[in-house]
């Protein structure tokens, strides 16, 4: 399993929010750096973001999440276009679940397990 993970919740449907494009970036200088990208399968989930035998940095990193193009495939209008969670890591040995809740015009995230 990658080191950083993430679920997606369409939580205005009751269900795992599949095909979204997630992408992982590491923040380097003034700008980010793609580390991996994917879409969440038909669990909402996306396990490997990085890529194989990847090596986790103390550092920021961000999931950027293409919500629009998720809630067009809905037919649906969302206020949010893209959605990204911006994240510290400091300890390089440990997992980091990142869980997304999201409806067309809010969402929550927290630090799963």
């Amino acid at each position: 399993m990658s080191a950083i993970t993430t679920h997606v919740l369409d939580t205005a449907c009751g269900r795992p929010a599949a095909g979204i494009a997630v992408k992982l970036e590491v923040r380097a200088g003034d700008g980010w750096k793609l580390l991996g990208q994917r879409r969440t399968d038909a669990n909402g989930r996306c396990g490997a973001l990085l890529p194989e035998n990847a090596r986790l940095e103390p550092g920021t990193y961000r999931l950027v999440f293409d919500m629009g193009a998720y809630f067009a495939s809905q037919q649906t209008e969302t206020f949010y276009e893209v959605i990204p969670i911006v994240f510290i890591i400091r300890d390089p040995e440990a997992h980091y679940h990142v869980p997304l809740l999201v409806s067309p015009y809010g969402y929550s995230t927290y630090r799963g397990s």
